[in-house]
């Protein structure tokens, strides 16, 4: 179920000379016995709606008053979103014969041509208000108060994000809660202005072209989109000037490519357009990568788990209650054996999250290949919606398991081999893999192909993200690196097979074993040789390495002395 919940206009939009039909109410009826919600967003006042629609049931919340009053039936107790109007106000407009003339909680209304007299009592008073019209209707409220701060009122307290809602209106007063909404729809019979910017027009006009949406998305709410252009994530420049992007909705990535090759930039970037955009995402994070990822212009994203605990299903879940949280769920406390299995479980609860909220938009797993190996059992529940909204990273992508590659839409490959990992990949997917050359790729530059498509890979330069990615800083402190990425202190004659999993249980081996164990891989530049290879730090590895060119020169003591201060002016969680 892609859109969660239908927020509607009354007049010329669900009711037909204000009222709404059976049919309508039937279709509307339908719609939420569907699972899903109806908002309805008004310029009524409540004992005006009341009068000509009694029965509410037919809504989970009602914005009225254009936007400036909320309620959630069957409690008839409305919420005033903004400051009632001043009796001054009120005294001038009935001392300039302004008639009719209508005061609710919050809103003032009259009808044109009388927006003259409203509007210099306003100025006369100065007073922070503002004028709205609705087909010859004159509306004043507090600044910033309109139909789309209503809707937001309404979502924050149905736990929806605007994203997964559908708005549909006829009038001028409609142009900001569409704008608000994840797909805008205008009726046939709405003014032409709100028509060119909505995505979908219907063919009926009120009444009618709302049964018509509600059929459409009762039969296929996949198959109805924003138009081209709008609700699309920016990944990266063409050659030809061109952006490419990905739909918001429905599209799966995968990113490969070796260590280092510029991956986490790309999902980084990614996750920055997200926020920027409002779409809440959720990060498997095994190897403390994303720790202070940008959730908004000023916030991180909320991280749980860490190096010395792990992180709970349940509370990921109750994080990603509020719509507006994003959440990166950090495994370093969870052994690597037990990864799969707690990937396992936590998808199963997101599937369950996005079949009641629609979100988290789009979950991305880092180090795929372990989250999910090649031999991972998939199960329907936690494989989400087909696995769209997914963005996969990973080193190896013949190594992740076939299910959750069913629903990959983009390849991204990145790293001084980008054509060897895109054929690995076409490999995973099961697809034939395209014919190109040997491709050198430049810095922030990655290799783009669609393997469902008919075009051949394009080289794409990559939206770097705003905010510097400090990367593994905990991982290889803390964290426990897998057995290939480990260091094995052996010795000289190879008696001793000491892992060190992480740089703070290296220093631990080294300040145990024997001097000669030291000094022999010391002397082999064994040490910098890992920390370039596998931890892929340059500057660590040139300190280490400068100690090493002194071996001779130094003792055990010193030298050991000099490798630890390098790593601990590096990565002080090391100590």
């Amino acid at each position: 179920m892609r859109y969660q919940a239908l927020a509607c206009d009354y007049d010329g939009t669900i009711a037909e000379r204000g009222v709404v039909t059976p049919a309508t109410r039937a279709a509307l009826e339908r719609f939420r016995a569907s699972g899903r919600r109806v908002v309805l967003v008004t310029g009524r006042l409540l004992p005006d709606l009341e009068r000509v629609c009694p029965d509410w049931s037919i809504f989970d919340a009602i914005v009225a008053e254009n936007g400036a009053v909320y309620l959630r039936p069957p409690a008839h107790e409305a919420r005033a979103l903004g400051a009632p109007p001043p009796d001054s106000l009120m005294d001038r407009l009935r001392a300039a014969e302004v008639t009719p003339l209508v005061r609710g909680q919050v809103i003032v209304a009259t009808s044109q041509p009388f927006e003259v007299q409203v509007i210099d009592a306003i100025r006369v008073l100065g007073l922070e208000l503002h004028v709205i019209f609705n087909k010859g209707a004159v509306m004043v409220l507090p600044s910033g108060i309109n139909k789309a701060t209503g809707l937001d009122a309404a979502l924050a307290d149905l736990g929806l994000s605007r994203h997964d809602v559908i708005g549909i209106g006829d009038a001028e007063n409609d142009h900001a809660f569409l704008a608000r909404c994840g797909l805008a729809v205008a009726v046939a019979d709405a003014l032409p202005s709100l028509q060119a910017e909505a995505d979908i027009v219907t063919r009926g006009g009120a009444g009618a072209g709302a049964v018509e949406l509600i059929e459409s998305l009762l039969a296929d709410d996949a198959a109805i989109s924003p138009r081209p252009g709008r609700g699309e994530i920016a990944i990266g420049k063409r050659a030809d000037d061109g952006t490419l992007s990905v739909p918001a909705r429905g599209a799966a990535i995968l990113c490969a490519g070796m260590s280092g090759g510029g991956k986490s930039t790309i999902v980084t970037g990614f996750l920055e357009r997200l926020a920027e955009q409002g779409r809440q995402y959720c990060v498997i994070d095994p190897e403390g990568d994303y720790e202070g990822t940008a959730a908004g212009p000023d916030a991180p994203a909320v991280g749980l788990g860490g190096a010395h605990r792990a992180p709970t299903a349940d509370e990921v879940v109750a994080a990603l209650a509020a719509p507006d949280r994003n959440v990166v769920v950090n495994l370093l406390g969870v052994p690597l054996d037990e990864r799969p299995h707690f990937c396992a479980t936590l998808l199963s609860r997101l599937a369950e999250l996005r079949a009641r909220f629609g979100r988290p938009h789009w979950i991305v797993v880092d180090e795929a290949h372990h989250v999910f190996p090649r031999d991972w059992q998939a199960t329907e529940a936690a494989t989400p919606d087909a696995c769209t909204g997914l963005v996969l990273v990973t080193v190896h992508p013949g190594h992740v398991a076939p299910a959750v590659l069913t629903g990959v839409s983009l390849v991204l490959t990145v790293g001084l081999d980008p054509d060897g990992s895109l054929r690995e990949a076409a490999g995973a997917l099961g697809v034939s893999a395209p014919s190109l050359d040997a491709i050198d790729l430049q810095p922030g530059e990655a290799l783009a192909w669609q393997p469902r498509g008919d075009g051949p890979p394009e080289r794409v330069r990559v939206f770097p993200p705003r905010i510097e990615h400090k990367r593994h800083v905990r991982k290889y402190a803390e964290g426990e690196l897998g057995p290939d990425r480990s260091f094995y202190f052996r010795g000289p004659d190879g008696r001793l097979n000491l892992r060190a999993q992480n740089l703070r249980f290296f220093l631990q081996v080294a300040d145990g074993v024997d001097d000669a164990t030291w000094l022999h891989h010391l002397r082999q530049h064994d040490y910098s040789r890992w920390i370039r290879s596998a931890l892929k730090d340059e500057d660590l590895a040139g300190d280490v390495s400068g100690v090493e060119d002194d071996a001779s020169d130094l003792s055990a003591g010193d030298s050991r002395a000099r490798v630890r201060a390098a790593v601990e002016a590096r990565y002080t969680a090391a100590t």
